[in-house]
C-alpha cells in the first residue's frame, strides 16, 4: 500500500486539520496507519508517551486519536524559535541546543537520513503513512531544503493530495501553480485536489470543479465547506483564527500574546468552554476588564519578560487584587531572579524577575521533558512539563496567584473548575474528554460527507 503526502496549494491551507481527518477516516476504514511530518517549525510540542520526547501538536493529537502511543517517530525533527537568527533544534525527540539557520540548513545531509529512518521505521509497523507537508512544496529555490514535501515524496513514492485554500483568494492559480512546478515524477503521483474552507453557496463553485478537472486536468476530491475545529492547533497563526460562541460567558480570561509564546494548546479547553470568554491581549488597559489573566509559556522567557515591561504589563502583574495564573515561561518570570549562567536562551546571565514569589530559577543545560500525574491545588491533574529552568517547587499558589510548570492543567475538568467557580460562582463546567470525542468525531464526519475518500483509498 502506498503511503500517502499532503502537501498545501500555500501556508495555513488546512493541511493539519485534514491530515488528521485523513489518517482517522482511513483508521476508521481498518488500515494500519500512522501520523508523520518530517520537520516542523512550531513552539507549540507535547511530551511523547515512547521515549518522553518532543513532537509537534498535529501528530501528537492525530496519534492520540486513533489510539496510538506517541513517539518521536512521527516528528523526527522539531525547530523552536531560539533568537535572531537561531532556532532551538530537536532531533527524535531530544534537544540538541541551539543552530544558526543558515547552519541548519547547510546541514541537510545530516538529517535527511534521520527522516529516512524515522519513516522506514514506521512503514515496518504500518500500511500507510500520513506525510503532512509544510508550506509550499514548490518553493524554487528551497526544494533541495525541503525535507517535509518533496523529500519525503520522491524518496518514498507517496501519493499526493493537494489543498488549496479558497478563502485566501487566487485558489486557481496557486492549485494549477503548483501541480505543475512539481517533479514530472510527483505530477503522475497526485491523486487530486481538496478545495478547502469554502463557504457560501456550493453550487457557485461547480463550474470551478468543472475549470479544475477539465482544463487543469486534476481531479477534485472535494469542495469542504468552512467548519471551525478549536483542536489540535499547530501554530500561533492557526491558534488566533479560533471561533467562539460567547452569548453564555460569565468569565473573560486575558491570555497575554507574548510575542515568542509557546503550548498555546493549553488555552483549547477555553476556548471550547461556553462560560468563558478567551481573548489573545497584547496591552494592559485590555487586562483591566479581564477575570483572569494569564501568563503563558514562552521559548525565550528573559526576552519575554522585558517585552512584558516594555508594555507596561509589570503594573497587571503587581496588582494583587487581580486574578493571575502563569505557566510554565511566564511562572519563572514571577521569581525574584532568573539566572541563566550557561546562556541557554538569552545573552544576560541573570536578571530581576517579577519578585512575586521568593526565590531563584536556574536554567539548566538539561531540558525536563516528561509527563505524568500531577497535584495541582489539590487536584491530580495528567499533564506534561517542557523546560530548562528549574525551581524548588513545580506550583506555587498565593492568594489569587498561581503558578505551574505544568501544561495541560485546564484539561481537567475538576481543576478548571475549581478555579472558575472561585471567579464566578456561576460557573458550572463541562467534560472536556467527552466534548473533544464528540468534536473529533463530527469533524472527520464533515470531511468523510464532502471529500471522496473511496477514490483516497483506491489510490493508496
Amino acid at each position: 500500500m502506498h503511503s500517502l503526502s499532503i502537501f498545501g496549494t500555500s501556508s495555513d491551507a488546512g493541511k493539519s486539520t485534514l491530515s488528521f481527518a485523513l489518517t482517522y477516516l482511513l483508521h476508521k476504514r481498518g488500515i494500519c496507519v500512522a501520523p508523520f511530518k518530517a520537520q516542523n517549525v512550531s513552539n507549540n510540542s507535547l511530551v511523547t508517551d515512547i521515549n518522553s520526547g518532543e513532537i509537534a501538536i498535529p501528530q501528537a493529537f492525530t496519534a492520540q486519536a486513533i489510539g496510538l502511543k506517541t513517539t518521536p517517530l512521527f516528528n523526527p525533527i522539531l525547530l523552536k524559535s531560539g533568537g535572531t537568527s537561531k532556532a532551538h533544534l530537536i532531533i527524535n525527540g531530544k534537544s540538541v541546543g541551539n543552530t544558526n539557520i543558515w547552519a541548519y540548513y547547510r546541514d541537510m545531509k545530516r538529517l535527511k537520513p534521520i527522516v529516512k529512518e524515522a519513516f522506514k521505521t514506521l512503514q515496518k509497523e504500518y500500511e500507510c503513512i500520513i506525510a503532512e507537508g509544510a508550506g509550499s512544496p514548490v518553493e524554487l529555490n528551497l526544494m533541495d531544503k525541503d525535507l517535509s514535501n518533496i523529500y519525503i515524496a520522491e524518496e518514498f513514492n507517496t501519493k499526493i493530495v493537494l489543498v488549496a485554500d479558497i478563502q485566501r483568494g487566487g485558489v486557481f492559480a496557486s492549485i494549477y501553480g503548483v501541480y505543475n512546478l512539481l517533479p514530472h515524477k510527483l505530477r503522475q503521483n497526485v491523486i487530486g485536489v481538496i478545495v478547502n474552507k469554502f463557504q457560501g453557496d456550493m453550487s457557485l463553485f461547480d463550474e470551478g470543479v468543472r475549470i479544475i478537472e477539465q482544463d487543469f486536468g486534476i481531479k477534485v476530491l472535494g469542495v469542504v465547506p468552512f467548519k471551525p475545529f478549536n483542536l489540535g492547533f499547530e501554530d500561533s497563526a492557526s491558534m488566533m483564527g479560533y471561533t467562539q460562541e460567547t452569548t453564555k460567558a460569565l468569565i473573560q480570561v486575558g491570555v497575554i500574546k507574548l510575542p515568542h509564546i509557546s503550548n498555546f494548546t493549553d488555552f483549547e479547553p477555553l476556548v471550547i468552554d461556553e462560560e468563558i470568554e478567551l481573548r489573545f491581549i497584547t496591552t494592559p488597559s485590555e487586562a483591566k476588564s479581564c477575570d483572569l489573566v494569564i501568563i503563558p509559556g514562552t521559548k525565550r522567557v528573559i526576552d519575554n519578560f522585558f517585552w512584558l515591561k516594555k508594555h507596561g504589563f509589570e503594573a497587571v502583574i503587581q496588582d494583587k487584587s487581580k486574578n493571575i495564573i502563569a505557566i510554565c515561561g511566564g511562572y519563572e518570570m514571577l521569581f525574584e531572579n532568573i539566572i541563566d549562567e550557561n546562556q541557554i536562551e538569552s545573552s544576560k546571565k541573570n536578571v530581576k524577575g517579577f519578585e512575586r514569589f521568593k526565590g531563584n530559577v536556574h536554567f539548566q543545560k538539561e531540558k525536563i521533558v516528561q509527563k505524568g500525574w500531577y497535584n495541582q491545588q489539590g487536584v491530580m491533574v495528567r499533564g506534561y512539563e517542557i523546560h530548562n529552568a528549574v525551581t524548588k517547587k513545580r506550583s506555587k499558589k498565593k492568594k489569587n496567584l498561581y503558578g505551574t510548570f505544568i501544561h495541560g492543567i485546564f484539561e481537567c475538568d475538576a481543576l478548571r473548575y475549581k478555579i472558575f467557580h472561585a471567579i464566578n460562582k456561576s460557573y458550572t463546567g463541562y467534560n472536556f474528554t467527552q466534548f473533544k470525542q464528540k468534536a473529533i468525531a463530527e469533524f472527520a464526519e464533515h470531511i468523510a460527507l464532502h471529500v471522496n475518500i473511496d477514490a483516497i483509498e483506491k489510490a493508496l
